[in-house]
């Protein structure tokens, strides 16, 4: 968060008048402040490094260094703590998929709704998964298909990590899980890193979908 306690937002798109789009609705809202653009993922690696915005939005498919690449170069790089929101096209499910294993904080559609797309990027702000819909059920398909345990005792999770799960189901980032729960943010790592393990999991996002899916099972 900006000195101002706006949330600060990078776009990477290689399309000008989509970026002058986002830029045009993010000025609407008065949490929220544009603070770089990029073309390429090349272009957005760099200014996300110089800038180090709370919130990048990234285009999938790009020229050169496409999304899904940018985004794992964003996460591996740990000189920077920001999230990262797709914000593309595809609602394809191996594109949805392939982002969020990668290690999106989000998936958003450039059809939805201004005003759900602002809706989601002030969830995004407050280190909350941000989700099309539509995706969330399509997600959970694909999850389906896979070998999933049947329930979190079956996947041998400890208290401490069923406790963990249940706030990443309800959208928390690792910072306000360890808020949450009075421990540190590199604890809340460990937990996570295990508690994916244990269900055969890649990424906080598909065990967030997998606990609300279990939660509904439930009679």
């Amino acid at each position: 968060m900006s000195e101002n306690g706006l949330h600060t937002i990078l776009t990477i798109d290689d399309h000008p008048l989509f970026r002058q789009g986002v830029a045009d609705l993010i000025s609407m809202d008065d949490s929220l402040e544009l603070i770089g653009e990029a073309a390429s993922g090349e272009e957005g690696l760099e200014k996300a490094r110089a800038l180090q915005p709370e919130l990048i939005l990234l285009d999938l498919n790009m020229k050169g260094m496409d999304g899904i690449m940018t985004l794992k170069a964003i996460k591996a790089d740990e000189s920077l703590d920001t999230r990262v929101v797709m914000l593309t096209v595809s609602d394809h499910e191996d594109n949805v998929v392939a982002a969020l294993r990668a290690g999106a904080d989000g998936y958003l559609l450039k059809d939805m709704e201004p005003e759900d797309i602002l809706k989601q990027l002030s969830v995004a702000g407050q280190g909350r998964l941000a989700i099309s819909p539509q995706l969330t059920e399509l997600l959970a398909q694909a999850l389906r298909e896979d070998t999933q345990p049947n329930d979190p005792n079956e996947a041998g999770l400890t208290e401490r990590e069923k406790e963990i799960l249940e706030l990443i189901a309800k959208g928390l980032s690792n910072k306000l899980i360890a808020r949450e729960l009075g421990i540190t943010d590199g604890t809340v790592k460990v937990h996570v890193k295990h508690l994916l393990k244990k269900l055969n999991l890649r990424s906080r996002v598909e065990a967030a979908v997998w606990a609300v899916e279990n939660n509904r099972k439930k009679p």
